[in-house]
């Protein structure tokens, strides 16, 4: 079993040149994406292009969302109501989304403005939920999940994802944590954001880890002014594909 990755974006909150940082990964049927910041449609067909992925807002099936800010989550009502306005004309499951359960219970606040049209909609007309925990492996489609929390200014967790011997782990937003490093250190791969703290992980600090870490990891969530030169830790590019066995 392989695990392969295509990511749509690599900015942070601020970016003017990058989308959010997410992912998909390609699955038997359909994809899964990691967050979905907007405008998710142009983001798709952007990492389409670059990737040669067939991969739509109609080909998504489950969401592993990390946590609530706007450049992780603000396509979700883009999600909703395309697949809502499909299963009226064709039956079809609901996309299901992934979060913390602190993320589920704030989630259609979140959402509620502007999905529910009339006053009687709910969460559940367009998504299915499914709250995860620290120490509770979950299944989904073919990928094995595990979550921690992270020290993020909100509700976040970052995320190992694994496909028999393939692992994948994602830092999600975090101030420099080494318990979490250690955390993710089980990947083969691992995506650590770097953006200026308190919230957020510095370069200086990535730059600090012994070599045999360093030399696995991949740089997201990156501003616009980062400087490659900086750093030995190759950043990723938007519509690149990461192949893990």
């Amino acid at each position: 079993m392989s695990i392969k990755t295509l990511i749509l974006g690599t900015g942070n909150a601020f970016s003017a040149h990058s989308w959010g940082s997410s992912c998909a990964i390609a699955t038997p049927s359909g994809h899964v994406l990691v967050d979905c910041p907007g405008p998710i449609d142009r983001i798709l067909a952007e990492g389409a292009a670059r990737s040669g992925w067939k991969i739509s807002v109609g080909t998504v099936t489950s969401i592993l969302l990390t946590h609530l800010h706007g450049d992780h989550c603000n396509g979700l009502e883009s999600v909703g109501f395309q697949q809502w306005l499909r299963r009226r004309v064709s039956p079809a499951p609901l996309p299901k989304i992934y979060a913390s359960q602190a993320v589920c219970d704030r989630l259609w606040e979140r959402l509620s403005s502007a999905m529910d049209q009339r006053g009687e909609a709910t969460l559940a007309d367009y998504f299915e939920v499914i709250p995860v925990f620290p120490g509770r492996p979950l299944t989904l489609e073919s990928l094995t999940i595990e979550v921690r929390a992270t020290n993020h200014s909100i509700p976040t967790i970052g995320l190992l994802i694994r496909a028999g011997t393939a692992c994948l782990g994602w830092s999600s937003d975090t101030p420099f944590e080494q318990a979490h490093i250690d955390w993710l250190d089980q990947a083969q791969v691992i995506v650590h954001e770097t953006t200026s703290p308190p919230y957020h992980t510095a370069i200086s600090e990535l730059n600090s880890l012994p070599s045999r870490i360093r030399g696995k990891m991949r740089l997201i969530h990156m501003p616009d002014d980062f400087e490659p030169g900086s750093t030995e830790i190759s950043a990723l590019s938007q519509g690149e594909v990461l192949h893990l066995d």
